[in-house]
């Protein structure tokens, strides 16, 4: 596996006052590897006032369209997003690895299905790859909800409006203002629980919808997803990706209650590291970053999953877990950013 790839910048899109679109240039020998399905991302590192950053970004494009490209929105003490909207050129070069994610659509996609796709400010990013792929790939019907404050804030509103027009029987659109006024009360506020329950039955039917994917800030999600649980929905029909500072917090310090230092022994491109971590301070991944552990990570905070790795043997703690699905749990994959050692020795593969 490659850890990065330096790649060059194609094109820049000003998408709107806050947001760009990035598409980047894929050499051919490189295209195997950075091959993608809709709803992954790609983590851009960059070095920044002399500190390395890494950031993950959805690609929004389509794997149809043979183009690798995502969506940037500034955020107020983003330093890469800032960078990426203000300072970065068509030509420039940045260093990138690999698609990555599990937020996809499933591997067939029946002319009957229906899904409701459902994003907040830039969580459209990964979503608008997927309704380009059901519409493309099949004859199933897509319901967005899409999210923002006003209007000049909708990222993609006319690529968007394209694919309405284009898919007029099987893109279901919707727009939803929380400072804007419009003429339908129904489409102004936020998306919230009470919202789909308005819209359940009016725009949709909840009990003919095969999947929901939602992507946007920790508290809509979460409360949107309890709200489909108790409509009957069941918990693997129920996808997302969460964007957000309360999603990539840092977690407590872990506290067990022996003194001393664990034994990791760390398997990655075929090689094994060994080094101490004392207990009651770093996660795995800080740990064995410390002992110039060339290891892939971007979030930091649970969601993204690009740390993942094995447990083979010993015990760990893991305090946030967005990422991994129940099974992952039971066959032992661990977030190395959140896990910190219970037991005296652990071994972990990145490899597998």
């Amino acid at each position: 596996m490659i850890h990065s790839a330096r790649l060059k910048v194609k094109k820049i899109i000003k998408e709107t006052d806050q947001a760009v679109s990035i598409e980047l240039e894929i050499p051919k020998e490189l295209q195997t590897e950075f091959q993608y399905v809709s709803g992954q991302y790609l983590t851009f590192i960059a070095s920044i006032q002399n500190e390395e950053l890494r950031r993950s970004y959805s690609l929004c494009s389509s794997p149809e369209e043979s183009k690798w490209k995502v969506a940037v929105k500034e955020v107020e003490g983003g330093r890469f997003s800032n960078f990426a909207c203000r300072k970065l050129n068509e030509g420039d070069e940045l260093e990138v690895l690999p698609p990555n994610g599990k937020f996809c659509l499933p591997s067939k996609i029946e002319d009957t299905d229906q899904f409701l796709l459902i994003a907040a400010g830039s969580g459209i990013t990964p979503v608008i790859s997927m309704i380009k792929t059901i519409l493309h790939s099949s004859n199933a019907t897509v319901f967005l909800l899409y999210g923002n404050q006003n209007s000049d804030q909708i990222i993609f509103k006319d690529e968007l409006l394209d694919l309405k027009n284009q898919f007029v029987d099987r893109l279901s659109l919707h727009f939803i203002l929380s400072q804007e006024i419009v003429e339908e009360e129904l489409f102004y506020g936020r998306i919230d629980v009470q919202k789909i329950r308005a819209f359940d039955k009016k725009l949709f039917d909840l009990n003919k919808i095969k999947e929901i994917f939602m992507c946007g800030p920790e508290a809509m999600i979460l409360d949107l997803k309890n709200e489909f649980i108790t409509k009957g929905l069941r918990d693997d029909q129920i996808h997302f990706e969460l964007f957000g500072i309360a999603a990539v917090s840092k977690p407590k310090s872990a506290i067990v209650h022996k003194d001393g230092n664990c034994m990791v022994n760390l398997k990655l491109d075929g090689r094994t590291m060994n080094f101490n971590l004392e207990f009651n301070t770093n996660s795995i991944l800080d740990a064995a970053l410390k002992n110039k552990a060339n290891l892939p990570y971007a979030c930091k905070g649970g969601v993204c999953c690009t740390c993942k790795a094995k447990l083979l043997s010993g015990k760990v703690n893991m305090y946030v877990n967005y990422g991994l699905e129940p099974d992952e749990i039971a066959n032992g994959y661990i977030l190395t950013c959140q896990s910190y050692p219970e037991s005296d020795e652990v071994s972990i593969d990145f490899d597998v």
